[in-house]
């Protein structure tokens, strides 16, 4: 499967200044995404989309192609999804490839065989589009409902089953996401037609989004990362 990774990384962050570029353990935060792509079995080109001229440069840097993202498609309500349309539709026009990899840059706890594995996963069970996740261990959901009362979403507290005996619920962790590019272009959603599930570990389910999130990342990235 000819391969592209596609990283959006906007330059706004209003939770966190400059977010995707940050200090992470002494490299800006989106280097470990490139990196880690660029790591794989697969020969994966990279790609990062920003409206931000800094954070393409920084990316380039790392070994990714720069692609300027247009304003309209670059504020605080736009999907990602329109980030990888336009960014497909420029790739395209200088090479050809069948499958995308869209990568948050906001997730470093991934490993090159995370990737790996959700492409194979495409390849092996015949599938338009894959996200990454962990089983849910343990995890009693409740929400409010109607008159604000309480009611369990993911088992039923009248009729509570081990763990054990409970079937296996899954949590999507925005990581990595595989797909068919054609079938991208059509559906306009990462995950669309027959999709499957690439697990990871619970402990890569952390991603960055506050400055409490970038401390506990890094501690879990030295913990479980650093030595391998």
């Amino acid at each position: 499967m000819r391969t592209v990774a596609i990283i959006p990384a906007r330059g706004g962050s209003k939770g966190v200044p400059k977010k995707n570029i940050i200090d992470f353990l002494g490299k800006p935060l989106i280097s470990y995404s490139i990196e880690q792509a660029l790591s794989t079995k697969h020969e994966i080109e990279v790609y990062v989309s920003s409206d931000c001229d800094q954070i393409l440069s920084i990316s380039n840097k790392y070994g990714a192609n720069p692609i300027k993202r247009p304003i309209e498609i670059s504020g605080d309500t736009a999907s990602s999804e329109l980030a990888l349309l336009h960014a497909i539709e420029i790739i395209e026009k200088e090479k050809k490839f069948d499958v995308c990899v869209f990568l948050q840059a906001t997730s470093p706890l991934r490993t090159p065989d995370d990737i790996d594995n959700s492409l194979e996963k495409i390849r092996q069970d015949s599938l338009d589009s894959v996200f990454s996740g962990s089983i849910l261990e343990d995890f009693l959901i409740w929400e409010k409902g109607k008159n604000h009362l309480l009611r369990s979403i993911n088992y039923d507290f009248s009729d509570r089953k081990r763990r054990q005996d409970r079937e296996h619920q899954y949590v999507e962790n925005g990581s990595i996401y595989a797909f068919n590019k054609e079938s991208f272009k059509k559906s306009k959603n990462r995950i669309h037609g027959k999709f499957g599930i690439s697990l990871m570990s619970s402990w890569q389910n952390f991603e960055i989004d506050s400055l409490e999130d970038l401390e506990i990342c890094e501690m879990i990235y030295c913990k479980k990362m650093r030595k391998s």
